[in-house]
């Protein structure tokens, strides 16, 4: 059952909505295009106080939950999954991870400029040989005079290119393995710290994703995020709500295409009738609709349940969620683009962009693989 929207929530959904709509809308196939961070977007999101959705008030942010930030981040990717993957990785694994794990000194000097858009945020957790395994990460941090000093690369990071400050884990003590992983808030400007390569991609082209290499990079001991070998803690603390508002995303992805899809076949017309009208095309429209419904409902029963802390059976919600939207935005999207025949395939046409955007949703956040192993495991326990 789809949890009732309060009058907050409805609002919040309008404004971004309209806000989507007008401004972020306009921008995407230019972003796509030049593959250009939309920088507008960003400080409009910071102004209508989004960036920090989750975080206290007392910090600038919103004081709102997972509800919210689904909200905000579908509404986004209706229109352009880009500014919706930029502003996710900054909500959610950057400004979130903090309010859940930092000490009063850490949110006092980070969560006001991340909320206000002052700082871009990101979380640094793939590497070149450790993706699914994440526990293999080789970047390493060793303790020297009160400090750590990090040597190592991170990979196909979102907001690489362009952040301001990361959220990174490396290993402190190797011998114990996922036990002796840290998180560590880093900044552009620590020394040592250096962007590598930027990546060019098939999606997400407007949310630019990079290369962080570490040489020596000295980090003060004080920005130890929890715990030094805590770290998979907080990682595994975020994975359940980052899959939940990826969810979202592709959720809006879906919409996106779907809705657009809907217009043509209403308005295209061929052997005197619109597409419409003929019962392949409504056969299509009508599977579309219906998994996007039971997207909704998955997505929203997941960010639910994690605003109200019941964990107990939120992992497996969060891989159904997962899996279930992101393999539906690929779906949806494509047919979407089959709909729309010739046209669906320019790139004037929106439908293309987002059914490339729509790939990434089954890779990025733990495969669609990755997720049925999850599954499996919890429904066999």
């Amino acid at each position: 059952m789809l949890p009732e929207l309060t009058d907050e929530q409805k609002m919040l959904r309008e404004m971004i909505a309209s806000f989507a709509k007008n401004e972020v809308a306009p921008l995407a196939y230019e972003i796509d295009r030049e593959e250009r961070f939309p920088e507008e977007s960003f400080r409009r999101l910071a102004e209508l106080q989004v960036l920090g959705i989750t975080a206290p008030a007392e910090y600038g942010g919103a004081g709102a939950g997972y509800m919210e930030m689904c909200i905000v981040t579908e509404e986004l990717a209706v229109h352009c999954g880009s500014t919706a993957a930029t502003y996710a990785d900054h909500a959610d694994l950057c400004v979130d991870n903090i309010r859940r794990n930092g000490r009063p000194d850490q949110l006092s000097r980070y969560l006001p400029p991340l909320c206000g858009g002052n700082l871009i945020g990101g979380l640094a957790m793939t590497e070149p040989s450790a993706g699914s395994d994440v526990m293999s990460m080789r970047l390493r941090a060793e303790e020297k005079a009160g400090d750590y000093v990090l040597n190592g690369t991170k990979t196909f990071i979102t907001n690489g290119p362009v952040g301001d400050v990361f959220i990174v884990y490396a290993k402190t003590a190797p011998e114990k393995k996922a036990h002796g992983v840290t998180a560590f808030i880093i900044e552009k400007d620590f020394p040592g710290f250096e962007r590598g390569k930027k990546f060019e991609k098939m999606g997400w082209r407007g949310s630019p994703t990079g290369e962080l290499v570490f040489q020596d990079c000295r980090v003060p001991a004080g920005n130890v995020l929890g715990e030094v070998n805590s770290g998979a803690r907080v990682l595994m603390g975020g994975l359940n709500t980052e899959r939940i508002v990826l969810g979202a995303m592709s959720l809006g992805l879906s919409r996106g295409a779907f809705e657009y899809a809907l217009r043509y076949a209403k308005e295209r017309v061929q052997f005197g009738k619109p597409i419409a009208a003929f019962q392949l095309i409504q056969a299509k429209l009508a599977d579309m609709a219906m998994e996007i419904e039971l997207s909704r409902l998955i997505t929203y029963e997941g960010a639910y349940m994690a605003d109200r802390g019941a964990h107990r059976d939120l992992n497996l919600l969060a891989a159904y969620a997962k899996l279930y939207t992101s393999e539906v935005a690929m779906r949806v999207t494509t047919e979407a683009v089959q709909i729309l025949g010739g046209y669906g395939y320019m790139k004037e046409f929106p439908v293309e962009r987002m059914m490339r955007d729509a790939k990434l949703q089954t890779i990025g956040g733990g495969t669609s693989e990755i997720q049925r192993l999850i599954i499996a495991r919890e429904i066999l326990k």
